[in-house]
């Protein structure tokens, strides 16, 4: 009997990716570049539906078709290579998925490369880490609909489950799985960044103690801040080193990594002049964090706020940081939401915005309460421009934005970094601002360079001799 489906790459999302689809009773049939990580799966798993197969043709001949081809493999030149390996023995309607964290526009390529000669590719965008893939990821698929259809069967299963519905929803052709998959990525870099900022003011500038900043945060997660990077914030400030028995925040080196996704959602943004300055701060962030040496020599040179700190009302203030922080979590969803609108009208992709948010309730990483109430906005207002102009988010930033200015001056005059609670508001203000100052700017470049300017009162393109 023929596997119903194939994965290639056997590290710990492919392994696991291969476990949640055997656990569906799918037969799956599963090959590695190197020998070792199939072997370990096998004897891991010691389950029926998982055949392994140490020859790529092997493989490929073992699966029903159309042969479904499920790729966990490093983004880059590595697919590029596993897609050369396979092309030989595929058939005309044979299909393989990517499922790492590929750039959309590398998807494209490839997409259009399969196409010309019959074979179907998606790009299947996975959040979740190494549990969701077990236990159920939320999944992004993109490419040719007809293509998906064959494959949906073994998605909306593997998918994680909320309210009865599978977090796993067509997203468009070509790239834009991937893609959605990158911004949500971006997402998640400002998120974490919000959070981590909110930790910095209740512990540097309230002095509380890790386990009440712990509490506070699982408290929060109680109500409307209710999130998967809430709660996992507050089990990391409960976890001891047990070399030192200091909270092992304490012993975590402060210097942040990335993979690429964050960057690549802010280079698309700038490219196609999309404000998403919270997602980009909080990438900076990670770029200034890695500057360990060079921050510790400079803490030596370079002073802050002389002045002493008044103390503060503990209560208040955690209230007003709770505030400032689901105003900067709006502020950056509308952010990483209009990018999706936009570049969805650019490429003509008609992603479905109400269902993007209602696939990030389960199994991803940014999963949260409000997920619900974003749906509902675009729900209602299929074509709405940003969400902080949705009723619902319009009422409570102008219910929040005293927390987070409070917030937000408070820090500076303490001398506390905050990228992105001070980029949100900056974002907020702007967008709220009819008539901006980018008058004097037009007027500067016009002085200058004679790049001319529209007139506030009249139609038509004019260049001052100044």
């Amino acid at each position: 009997m023929f596997n119903t489906i194939g994965v290639i790459g056997l590290g710990v999302m492919g392994s696991n990716i291969a476990l949640n689809m055997a656990s569906k009773e799918e037969k799956v049939a599963v090959y590695n570049y190197t020998r070792d990580l199939t072997d370990q799966l096998v004897e891991k798993s010691k389950n029926r539906w998982i055949n392994p197969y140490y020859e790529i043709q092997e493989f490929v001949q073992s699966l029903k078709t159309p042969r479904k081809i499920f790729l966990m493999v490093t983004a880059g030149k590595p697919i590029d290579s596993v897609i050369r390996s396979l092309v030989p023995f595929l058939e005309e309607g044979d299909i393989i998925m990517d499922g790492g964290n590929s750039h959309y526009e590398d998807t494209e390529r490839r997409y259009d490369d399969l196409k010309a000669k019959g074979i179907d590719y998606l790009g299947i965008g996975i959040s979740g880490g190494e549990v969701g893939a077990l236990k159920g990821p939320s999944i992004m698929p993109g490419g040719d609909k007809e293509a998906y259809e064959k494959v949906a069967p073994i998605f909306t299963k593997i998918a994680a489950q909320v309210e009865g519905d599978p977090c796993c929803v067509y997203m468009g052709p070509k790239g834009a799985g991937h893609f959605v998959k990158m911004v949500h990525n971006g997402i998640e870099y400002a998120d974490m960044q919000l959070i981590t900022e909110a930790y910095t003011f209740l512990r540097e500038r309230l002095h509380l103690p890790v386990n009440e900043i712990a509490d506070i945060f699982e408290t929060w997660n109680q109500g409307e801040l209710n999130s998967y990077l809430i709660e996992i914030s507050a089990e990391i400030l409960r976890k001891k080193d047990e070399l030192t028995g200091l909270p092992l925040i304490d012993v975590i080196l402060d210097k942040v990594g990335q993979k690429g996704t964050g960057k690549w959602t802010s280079i698309q943004a700038i490219d196609n002049g999309i404000p998403s300055s919270i997602i980009t701060e909080s990438l900076f962030a990670r770029y200034i964090s890695s500057l360990k040496e060079e921050r510790i020599f400079a803490e030596k040179i370079l002073t802050g706020p002389e002045n002493g700190q008044m103390s503060l009302d503990k209560e208040l203030w955690i209230e007003y940081i709770r505030q400032a922080l689901y105003m900067g979590k709006v502020c950056a969803y509308a952010q990483g939401f209009t990018q999706y609108k936009t570049t969805s009208e650019l490429y003509d992709w008609d992603l479905p915005l109400k269902d993007i948010a209602l696939i990030f309730r389960g199994g991803c990483i940014i999963r949260a309460e409000f997920l619900n109430v974003i749906s509902e906005a675009y729900q209602a207002q299929v074509n709405l421009a940003n969400l902080l102009i949705a009723p619902y988010f319009s009422e409570k930033v102008k219910e929040y934005q005293f927390g987070l200015r409070k917030v937000v001056c408070e820090g500076i005059n303490s001398g506390i970094s905050f990228p992105c609670l001070g980029a949100s508001l900056t974002y907020y203000d702007s967008y709220r601002t009819a008539m901006s100052n980018a008058n004097m700017l037009q007027a500067q470049r016009d002085y200058f360079g004679a790049h001319t300017y529209e007139r506030s009162d009249l139609t038509g393109i004019f260049h001052t001799n100044w």
